[in-house]
């Protein structure tokens, strides 16, 4: 099987997560810096068997787009034009960053790094994923 990535795209940040080939387990990958996205992305596409890109997709609790589409939409046209061969799909992404921040307290991760931006990214990433991954298979 292949892998199924993940991306918490954010306006500075881009929170990254895969599944094993199993797409059994969804494990945060990193945080990379918007402008460096696309080269990040290309890298490890060439190295790694992916099928499908999950973009999380923001909406708001009346289920309309949020304003953050603005620059999640661009995005995703231009991943689908530079990565034609692998899937796109849209997620969900209501409440990940809250539930990503929950998780670290639960985790006892330390007050300093739960403040690193890049930490909820990642932790978001894995919680769009790992959604996705229960919504596939049921």
């Amino acid at each position: 099987m292949s892998r199924i990535l993940a991306i918490d795209y954010g306006q500075k940040r881009v929170g990254l997560a895969v599944t094993d080939e199993n797409r059994i387990i969804a494990t945060a990958l990193e945080t990379v810096h918007v402008k460096d996205i696309f080269p990040w992305l290309k890298v490890y596409l060439d190295r790694e068997n992916v099928e499908t890109i999950v973009v999380g997709d923001p909406r708001q609790m009346n289920n309309t787009e949020s304003q953050s589409v603005t620059y999640i939409n661009p995005f995703v046209k231009k991943l689908k034009k530079e990565f034609p061969e692998i899937n796109i799909d849209r997620y969900d992404e209501r409440f990940t960053s809250k539930m990503a921040i929950a998780s670290m307290i639960e985790s006892g991760m330390k007050k300093k790094e739960r403040q690193k931006k890049e930490n909820v990214d990642k932790i978001s990433a894995v919680l769009i994923l790992q959604s996705y991954l229960n919504y596939i298979s049921s």
